[in-house]
């Protein structure tokens, strides 16, 4: 999977986003292996808490703000089928809301780099048609995933329930 990475708002300019969110990246598709596929393309943009607010109205009907938006470009099912070889796909764009993501990690005494480093995970596997939206079962399944791509990273568990996860 290749991210194409643009930073559009102020995000701190001495984290390296690019290499944060290709190691991101990796983590998932260690656990979502759909994702490993390498003609797969992700456009991943670091915007601010405007621009996704935009986004979410115009695109999604929601005039409201949110941490991360995912835009998926496959279902679940092409992503599945699709043959290793062969010209570049685009799975998708995410975009993360600087403002509203400083304030979360804030809440959650993180750092922004970890906060940023969970959404990207979490806006991955939306592209790869996981979806926490869809009832708990869905949601539980999405959030191990989460966690484990997170661990492989040294990043604990943002849910604050890794001792309940089997297998972890």
């Amino acid at each position: 999977m290749e991210l194409e990475v643009a930073v559009e708002a102020d995000w701190p300019a001495a984290t390296g986003w690019e290499d944060l969110a290709a190691k991101a990246g990796e983590a998932a598709a260690q656990f979502a292996p759909e994702l490993a596929n390498p003609r797969l393309a992700v456009s991943l943009v670091f915007a601010d808490d405007a621009e996704v607010h935009i986004l979410n109205r115009e695109w999604r009907g929601k005039d409201r703000l949110t941490n991360v938006l995912s835009f998926p470009m496959l279902e679940r099912a092409e992503l599945l089928d699709l043959p290793f070889e062969g010209p570049p796909e685009l799975l998708g764009d995410i975009a993360l809301a600087l403002e509203t993501c400083a304030r979360e990690a804030g809440e959650k005494s993180i750092s922004l780099e970890h906060h940023a480093t969970h959404l990207i995970v979490h806006g991955l596997l939306h592209l790869a048609g996981h979806d926490h939206e869809l009832g708990p079962a869905e949601a539980r399944a999405m959030e191990v995933l989460e966690i484990k791509a997170l661990a492989l990273l040294g990043i604990a568990d943002p849910y604050g329930d890794h001792d309940s996860i089997e297998g972890l």
